[in-house]
């Protein structure tokens, strides 16, 4: 193969990766969407404050309030309209939840100490917080001097 058509494997498994559905394309606001672009802001900082992530935050949008896409109807992203009206995460979506699931690991083996193939797991998960660090580190989304420590994540974390 030329790799043009080549299905890339998981970093971490022999499985390849998963077909999915496509969504289809439009041009502009939907005709059912009513709500404007001031209150749309409003609604997505008021779920916001009671701790949603972004990516729940969107389905949210979606499953009771008819809003598809936010980046169709207000042409920004839900992230961008959060960082205008000075609501930041300290760590990135993708990586909190890799540090979750690092502290339930750990939680986890304190109990097993036997269970070594969750004591893989973990040194696989540890392996992909370093990498996205390192990337958010590069893109400036995180300060250079931070690193993951077990320690810490585990009081940050709920």
């Amino acid at each position: 193969m030329d790799g043009k058509g080549a299905i890339m494997a998981r970093m971490h498994t022999r499985k390849r990766g998963r077909a999915g559905s496509k969504r289809p394309v439009r041009e502009g606001k939907p005709t059912w969407v009513t709500v404007g672009n001031d209150e749309l802001d409003q609604l997505i900082i008021k779920l916001k404050k009671e701790g949603l992530t972004k990516s729940k935050l969107g389905m949210i949008l979606r499953d009771q309030y008819g809003i598809p896409k936010v980046k169709e109807l207000r042409g920004i992203r839900i992230s961008e309209i959060l960082e205008t009206n000075g609501i930041k995460d300290r760590v990135p979506e993708d990586l909190a939840a890799l540090i979750a699931k690092a502290v339930n690991l750990n939680k986890h083996l304190t109990i097993n100490p036997k269970d070594l193939k969750n004591k893989r797991g973990l040194e696989l998960v540890e392996a992909k917080i370093k990498r996205l660090s390192d990337y958010y580190k590069r893109k400036s989304k995180l300060p250079t001097n931070w690193s993951y420590s077990k320690a810490a994540s585990e009081l940050n974390i709920k």
